[in-house]
């Protein structure tokens, strides 16, 4: 019986740590693309104005890890990942569209 709660055990171990959580995903628009495999991507977004009950612009600006190549202007999509730098939290997962020429 001991041995059937040890599989059970290593059984439950074993999903773990194939199940991932959910990862914060964002699309927005690179900003600048001047350092090595890292650019910065603005993100957008509409707030609605506490007083005046209109929608306000919000910028967040995020670095993130870019193997792919993504220069100005082209809208990404970018995935929450492990500390890769002091302020580099994100990665580009593929460009949405490319800027116009």
């Amino acid at each position: 019986m001991a041995e059937n709660q040890d599989n059970i055990a290593g059984a439950a171990t074993t999903e773990e740590k194939t199940a991932r959580a959910h990862r914060s995903q964002k699309v927005g628009t690179v900003a600048s693309d001047k350092m090595e495999k890292t650019v910065v991507v603005r993100v957008d977004r509409l707030v609605r104005h506490t007083k005046y009950r209109r929608y306000v612009r919000r910028t967040s600006r995020f670095m993130a890890h870019d193997e792919l190549g993504a220069t100005v202007g082209d809208k990404v999509r970018i995935v929450e990942t492990r500390p890769l730098s002091a302020r580099k939290r994100w990665r580009v997962v593929e460009i949405v569209q490319k800027a116009a020429k």
